[in-house]
């Protein structure tokens, strides 16, 4: 079993019910096909450093799973598919960090 940070963008159009849904679907068929997530992270709706496909903004989710190598194939697949899903990222890590991402700990940052 190896280590994946799994990144996806979700379009901004979409509802917070529906951005959970498709994380919930990702999750699922990681655990279907043998693998476990051990962080889930929603790092809310962010600005774009350039445009993707007309839009500015998404709904940014982070997920540290250990799995397979076909099991992100699979994964990949799904999100591919995903008219909702603007970019996904699936990066290869030696160890999961299960302390907030930078993302998350930006947005800290910048409130306090």
């Amino acid at each position: 079993m190896s280590f994946y940070e799994v990144v996806f963008i979700v379009k901004q159009e979409a509802s917070a019910s529906h951005v959970d849904a498709v994380a919930k679907s990702v999750i699922e068929i990681i655990k279907n096909n043998g693998g476990e997530v051990s962080k889930t992270e929603f790092c809310g709706l962010r600005m774009f450093a350039y445009p993707i496909q007309k839009r500015k903004r998404g709904h940014y989710i982070l997920l540290n799973v250990t799995a397979e190598g076909q099991c992100i194939s699979k994964v990949e697949r799904l999100l591919r598919l995903n008219e909702d899903v603007c970019r996904f990222l699936n990066v290869k890590v030696d160890e999961l960090d299960n302390n907030p991402s930078a993302l998350m700990r930006r947005a800290t940052r910048e409130v306090a």
